[in-house]
């Protein structure tokens, strides 16, 4: 037949392989079921209890499904493998006589399978999609030759894709490799003697627009309830200003810090910091770009203090080094890290369009099924 449908627990088989190998590549999934490296601290972690992920394996995870709204799974194509916490779920396609894995992973890069997912969860707090529920969710699949023909179709916009972040890649190592130079020849100037702190509040509550700052030096939406609260005591950012928070820097090891460069001003969170450039031999965007350096981070978390929240105060971010060469090297520098900006941003188009179009070749694939078998 051009159409059957299938249970998902008749195509996959759970795969438990634990990390008995020496792997220390410890990673998650986010809710555009993308891998990423965990944010949590994996310093004296029993790596032998984390699952091995393989190329090919699927990874799963049904907590908060219904309260994100996103079917959180993700389907693994690097050639060397990495870790994930017991907590997921890996398995394998097998059923491959019935679907293409790619395939089956493209049934899930929809808004529509993900509502799906939320009404099927549990209601609980956490609103989770159990395994088993999961497993009883039913796909339409047409023949494999139709499959593989939109397959393809996924298959040269995805690789376009990754020949692209590769290309991002080469051109953030340039950039880099000048700082690495620089560094030990440049005179180094304190971050407390080149940013001075700006406490503009939105006095007149016109901003309304509340950001915050995420672990990848971002400036995001705030994902607080701000309903009902006095956002006059908020701070205002401005283009060219930095805002900065020292908490939970060791647990994350990750200096919080985002340079804002749009035009219209938003807030944050009283909590924050915010700071400006008064050193003119400086420029915003150098300094943005040495906080962007894993080596930093370090830094930051070494200098944190012990507490359980393990913050960087103040008084010792002010503390930090930066090697600072002329102004025309800055420039130079510079303009590499703004043109790696703008592809990193082309390249996440790129996997939004990737993402976008799946719905429309899966449909597409049941449309021919559906008209192959009427004739």
């Amino acid at each position: 037949m051009a159409l059957t449908k299938y249970k998902i627990r008749q195509l996959v088989t759970v795969v438990d392989e634990r990390n008995s190998f020496g792997y220390r590549e410890f990673y998650g999934i986010n809710i555009n079921k993308e891998f990423m490296p965990t944010v949590a601290n994996t310093e004296g972690l029993d790596e032998t209890k984390y699952k091995v992920v393989r190329k090919n394996y699927f990874v799963y995870s049904g907590m908060q499904t219904g309260r994100d709204e996103c079917i959180r799974i993700s389907m693994y194509d690097n050639d060397k493998p990495i870790l994930i916490s017991p907590a997921y779920t890996t398995f394998e396609v097998t059923a491959t006589d019935v679907v293409l894995p790619i395939y089956f992973f493209m049934k899930f890069l929809s808004r529509e399978k993900d509502r799906y997912g939320a009404f099927c969860s549990d209601g609980s707090i956490r609103s989770n999609l159990d395994w088993e529920v999961f497993c009883d969710i039913e796909l339409e699949l047409p023949s494999l030759l139709i499959q593989k023909k939109y397959v393809d179709v996924y298959n040269a916009m995805f690789m376009n894709q990754q020949s692209y972040e590769r290309g991002l890649e080469d051109l953030k190592l340039s950039f880099e490799t000048l700082i690495d130079e620089y560094k030990h020849k440049a005179n180094k100037k304190t971050v407390g003697s080149i940013l001075k702190e700006i406490d503009c509040r939105n006095t007149d509550g016109s901003i309304t627009d509340v950001q915050g700052i995420n672990i990848t030096k971002q400036f995001m939406p705030s994902v607080a309830n701000t309903y009902d609260v006095n956002l006059t005591k908020y701070k205002v950012v401005r283009k060219g200003q930095f805002a900065f928070s020292g908490m939970q820097t060791g647990r994350d090891e990750c200096i919080r810090i985002a340079l804002y460069n749009k035009e219209e001003s938003i807030i944050i969170s009283p909590a924050y910091t915010v700071l400006e450039i008064k050193d003119d031999t400086v420029l915003s965007e150098y300094v943005m770009m040495w906080f962007s350096r894993k080596e930093v981070d370090r830094l930051g978390w070494f200098m944190s203090d012990a507490s359980i929240r393990t913050n960087l105060d103040m008084d010792r971010f002010y503390e930090i080094e930066i090697p600072i060469p002329e102004l025309k090297v800055q420039k130079a520098i510079v303009e590499i890290y703004a043109a790696y900006n703008v592809r990193r941003e082309i390249n996440e188009k790129l996997k939004a369009q990737i993402k976008d179009i799946c719905p429309i070749l899966i449909k597409g694939s049941i449309e021919e099924a559906r008209k192959t078998e009427e004739a």
